[in-house]
C-alpha cells in the first residue's frame, strides 16, 4: 500500500490514494483519490467499506476530513459506495452523483440525503467558494447510465471512473501506463463488455476534446500519462462494445 503523487505544486496537489498492492483486496482493485488546494480537498470515489480505514489512514497525512469540501462519485458501484456513510460522518462536505442515482443510494443505508447535489446530465463545475475549481464532465453509458468524470484544471488531469480501467493479475503491478501496445490485454474485454456502445463512447470524445489532459486517471489499474494518453483515445474511438456486440440470448461474439 502507497500513495503516489500524480501532481504537485506549492499550492495544489492530486494524489492516488491507497495504491494497492496485488492480493491486498477482496475482488477488484480500486484506486481513490484526493485533490488538495492549499488546506482544502475533495474525494474522488472514496471506495467501498473494506477499503475505508485504509483511505482515512492515508488522507490523513495531507488534510483533516473538516477540510474535506465536496466528495464526487463517478457513479452508484459498491466499490465507490459502500464506505460513504461511515466518510459522511466524519466529513461534512456534500456529496456529488449524477442526479439519476439519488433515488438509487438509500439502499446503501443513507438515509439523510439532505447533503447529496444531483449532477445535471450536462455537467457542471464546482468551485464552493474554494480557491479552485472542478469541471464535471458527462460520460454517459460508460459503463454507468448516470456517469460523470472529474477534470482538475490546474493538474490536467482527468478523472474517468470506469473509463480506461484494467483488470490486472496479480503478478502484474505497474502503476503507469506507457506502453500502451502492451496494456490493451488488460482493458480490452473489460471495455467491450461493460462500456455501452460506440456512440457512447463518440459522445464522450467529442465532450472532452477542448479539454488539455495530461494524465486519465481511472477507478482500476494503471494511470496513464504521456503518449499512452492519446493512444487510449484512438484506440477507445473504434472500440466496438456492449449493445454494438449483442447477439439474441445474451452472447457476445469473441474478438476477430
Amino acid at each position: 500500500m502507497r500513495n503516489v503523487s500524480l501532481f504537485e505544486s506549492e499550492a495544489h496537489s492530486f494524489i492516488l490514494l491507497n495504491e494497492s498492492e496485488p492480493g491486498e483486496e477482496d475482488g477488484i482493485r480500486s484506486n481513490q483519490y484526493l485533490i488538495t488546494h492549499h488546506n482544502e480537498g475533495v474525494l474522488l470515489d472514496p471506495g467501498g467499506f473494506g477499503v475505508m480505514p485504509r483511505v482515512l489512514a492515508e488522507m490523513l497525512r495531507y488534510i483533516e476530513p473538516n477540510q474535506i469540501k465536496g466528495i464526487f462519485l463517478s457513479h452508484q458501484d459498491p466499490d465507490i459506495v459502500g464506505g460513504l456513510s461511515t466518510w459522511m460522518e466524519l466529513c461534512h462536505a456534500p456529496v456529488f452523483v449524477s442526479s439519476i442515482w439519488l433515488r438509487f443510494l438509500p439502499h446503501y443505508g443513507l438515509k439523510d440525503m439532505v447533503r447529496f447535489i444531483g449532477v445535471p446530465n450536462e455537467g457542471m463545475t464546482w468551485n464552493d467558494g474554494c480557491d479552485f475549481s472542478l469541471k464535471i464532465v458527462p460520460a454517459h453509458f460508460l459503463h454507468s447510465e448516470g456517469q460523470i468524470n472529474v477534470y482538475d484544471p490546474i493538474s490536467k488531469i482527468l478523472f474517468t471512473g470506469d473509463i480506461g480501467s484494467a483488470m490486472l493479475p496479480n503478478e502484474q503491478n505497474y502503476i503507469f501506463v506507457d506502453d500502451f501496445a502492451a496494456h490493451i490485454p488488460y482493458i480490452e474485454d473489460f471495455h467491450r463488455r461493460y462500456m455501452c456502445s460506440n456512440k457512447a463512447i463518440l459522445c464522450w470524445l467529442e465532450t472532452i476534446a477542448e479539454l488539455d489532459i495530461q494524465i486519465l486517471a481511472p477507478q482500476h489499474g494503471p494511470i496513464y500519462r504521456g503518449k499512452a494518453v492519446q493512444d487510449f483515445f484512438d484506440w477507445f474511438k473504434n472500440l466496438q462494445c456492449g449493445v454494438d456486440l449483442m447477439q439474441p440470448f445474451g452472447y457476445f461474439p469473441k474478438k476477430g
